[in-house]
């Protein structure tokens, strides 16, 4: 069992910027890609930001692709997601989660998550 604890959510004015990371509890396990997901009240989770861990690859929501950011800290083991030019829309539950193996755009195919961090951006 691997536990994820997100950090970094808050209170933010549009255009803002803001930096989540999300800590597993054990340094290595054997995983395909880490995500960001979010779920905004009375909204399903969404898929935010994926990266492949072996290789690299980022893939991104369209609603965010080109202002958040998502990569690996080595030395602090984790990953984050740098997000910039915050709009109210992005008001959510970020929730950090990994991908054992599937299909990185679908919140089923991961196996372990976080508890989550709010982020509020205000307008």
């Amino acid at each position: 069992q691997v536990q994820l604890v997100e950090s970094g959510g808050g209170l933010v004015q549009a255009v803002g910027s803001l930096r989540l990371s999300c800590a597993p509890s054990r340094r290595t396990f054997s995983k395909y890609a880490m995500g960001w997901f979010r779920q905004a009240p009375g909204k399903e989770r969404e898929f935010v930001a994926a990266k492949v861990w072996s290789g690299g690859n980022t893939y991104y929501a369209d609603s965010v692709k080109g202002r958040f950011t998502i990569s690996r800290d080595n030395a602090k083991n984790t990953v984050d997601l740098q997000m910039n030019s915050l709009k109210s829309e992005d008001t959510a539950i970020y929730y950090c989660a990994a991908n054992l193996g599937g299909n990185i755009w679908l919140a089923s195919e991961y196996t372990y998550w976080g508890q989550g961090t709010q982020v509020t951006v205000s307008s």
